[in-house]
């Protein structure tokens, strides 16, 4: 099975939840909400999960043995360092536009 697509739905600045992903595996079939964590001083992924009724969390979907967690950890965190790359570029641009709007506007006398 081969990724062939990660999409960063949402990022976050606050807290440990950093980003909500999405991946494609094959064209086929597409994981939701896959969470990327940021604690004890790395990233990670978490997959989607629900709340049984003890209060504990069971994974809905996960990787089967290490090798393809770890490709799919490292397709999304990449992905994760590009929407945040991205993310910070336009920001600055943003900045830089209303700084530059700013000095053209004359004061008001």
């Amino acid at each position: 099975m081969n990724i062939t697509d990660v999409k960063i739905r949402k990022l976050f600045e606050e807290g440990p939840m950093k980003a909500i992903a999405s991946v494609t595996f094959d064209d086929q079939l597409a994981v939701h909400d896959i969470k990327v964590i940021y604690a004890r001083d790395k990233y990670f992924i978490v997959m989607p999960s629900r709340k049984n009724a003890d209060g504990s969390f069971r994974d809905i979907v996960h990787p089967i043995n290490g090798a393809f967690r770890a490709e799919l950890e490292t397709a999304v965190l990449r992905a994760y360092d590009a929407a945040l790359a991205l993310a910070q570029t336009e920001a600055a641009q943003a900045s830089a536009e209303e700084a530059s709007a700013a000095e053209e506007t004359p004061a008001s006398e």
